[in-house]
């Protein structure tokens, strides 16, 4: 798999120390507000798969209580463009009132996150705010507002640290450039 990889992007190390920072960060962000009476925790919903990963470390770097879900939704287009979004597997817990971080691996045009912020905010969370790993701001196509953003990189195709090209290459523990003749032929 390493011999895919064109050039390493964000290494195992600077992942590590940013996902630490993005923690420190929601923690003290939202302490106050999980400390009411009653308290309540943080609710991190997690978008399958690609942000399995980045969760895993991030609520581990998040020292006030939190509860997981999961949204699975799905967008259909030629290549990397995003088209059609629709919603394939919704949440089990009810998000009114309360607050809620969506946890994504990467924001590219924005087309998906933005249905996903309508559709959350529709419920009448407490709080609606998103955490990504990556943003990819030159692919922008839907204005979307990233509270919280791990790194930022150029338009490149990436894989690693959840993030997939036909469901592979996920478990590499950074994140990297794939070798464009792997996925050129796919993508035409």
């Amino acid at each position: 798999m390493q011999n895919d990889i064109a050039e390493i992007l964000v290494t195992e190390e600077e992942i590590q120390t940013r996902v630490a920072e993005l923690g420190r960060r929601i923690s003290i962000d939202y302490r106050d507000k999980v400390a009411g009476d009653p308290p309540q925790s943080l609710l991190l919903v997690g978008l399958l798969r690609g942000a399995i990963v980045f969760l895993s470390d991030l609520m581990r770097a998040i020292d006030i209580p939190v509860q997981l879900d999961f949204i699975g939704i799905s967008s259909y287009g030629s290549g990397t463009e995003s088209g059609a979004v629709r919603l394939v597997m919704d949440l089990e817990t009810d998000i009114a009132a309360r607050h809620v971080v969506i946890v994504e691996d990467i924001v590219d045009t924005g087309k998906t996150l933005s249905y996903l912020v309508g559709n959350l905010e529709a419920r009448n969370p407490a709080s609606l705010r998103i955490c990504a790993l990556l943003d990819k701001p030159d692919r922008r196509m839907v204005p979307i507002e990233v509270k919280y953003v791990g790194f930022e990189i150029p338009d490149k195709f990436v894989v690693g640290y959840g993030l997939d090209f036909a469901e592979g290459y996920r478990n590499l523990p950074f994140v990297g450039v794939l070798k464009e003749h792997l996925y050129k032929v796919v993508l035409m």
